[in-house]
């Protein structure tokens, strides 16, 4: 691991990334360890900032933070990458996103576990679907898709990239009972998809509850 000084882009990456995690921990989308995040500080060569694994996101820092190569190669910082590394790397160079945002909230859990079977589940109607990168309005249909879980980061990995060759124009996905993958063409934009997403899980969940009782 080679050791140097962070430039100013670099370090702002760093600091953005810690901050995210610990609003996101404040909200409930990651608790304890749960979640990952990275931001591209370069593409030729690819160059990711990324949350290192095991660090409980309620206390997350810019020292929590590693940058690595496109082999997923830690050339800065201590600690080991997320286990998910494979599929930031993935999601960046299919969709060319600047920044892949993971979470683990309560309702994107409960969504994936009653659509699990069927694999996907639409959101429609709702007006803050507008907050979509090139959504313009209410009746736009999100689909989100439902992959299932594995611990074998290779094949997850390769069936998230098929999901994402089908459908290149989705916001996100899920992993079931895991959590939502979202990203932006930087971390500001991705930022707001989670806002975004978080919300839209929480109300459709909230009304397919109501129906059931």
């Amino acid at each position: 691991m080679q050791k140097r000084s962070m430039g100013g882009d670099t370090e702002t990456a760093f600091s953005e990334l810690a901050a995210i995690g610990c609003e996101f921990y404040s909200r409930g989308w990651v608790l304890g360890t749960s979640g990952n995040f990275s931001a591209v500080l370069s593409r030729e060569p690819l160059r990711l900032a990324i949350t290192a694994s095991g660090v409980h996101k309620g206390t997350l820092d810019p020292a929590s933070i590693l940058e690595i190569d496109a082999t997923g190669k830690v050339i800065y910082g201590s600690g080991k990458p997320s286990a998910e590394t494979l599929l930031h790397l993935t999601i960046v160079r299919l969709l060319g996103a600047g920044a892949v945002l993971h979470t683990h909230s309560v309702w994107s859990n409960i969504l994936s576990g009653i659509h699990r079977a069927r694999g996907a589940f639409e959101i429609t109607g709702h007006e803050m679907l507008k907050g979509l990168q090139g959504v313009t309005t209410h009746e736009h249909r999100e689909s989100v898709a439902i992959v299932d879980n594995s611990q074998d980061m290779n094949s997850l990995a390769s069936v998230v990239e098929e999901l994402l060759k089908r459908q290149d124009s989705a916001h996100g996905f899920l992993i079931a009972h895991h959590g939502l993958y979202t990203w932006g063409s930087d971390l500001a934009e991705a930022r707001r998809h989670v806002e975004i997403f978080e919300y839209l899980f929480e109300v459709t969940g909230r009304l397919e509850l109501a129906k059931v009782v």
